[in-house]
């Protein structure tokens, strides 16, 4: 989806998007096998691309649709990195 002249998602937006579109469409197919990878998804196609570098990820991402909002995660954590402390991983 092209957004010029048209209303981008705000961020809070492309996180519960971003978010629905994993538990709902990738998760299962994902979590298993790619543990600790980054995963950066296309909020409007559905789209998404998983390296275990987390620029190489968007990268590639971005080149599909370079005006795309872009969700980006680190499968398993909460967070997609980290300041100072260890991050925990989240086993379902």
């Amino acid at each position: 989806m092209l957004y010029m002249g048209t209303t981008r998602p705000t961020a809070r937006e492309i996180v519960q998007r971003g978010q629905a579109i994993y538990e709902s469409q990738i998760r299962p197919r994902v979590e298993r096998d790619q543990f600790g990878k980054y995963l950066v998804i296309d909020i409007d196609t559905g789209e998404y691309e998983i390296d275990a570098d987390h620029l190489v990820a968007s990268n590639r991402a971005a080149a599909k649709h370079p005006d795309a909002p872009l969700f980006a995660m680190r499968i398993g954590y909460r967070a997609g990195g980290r300041i100072g402390a260890r991050p925990r991983a989240v086993r379902a």
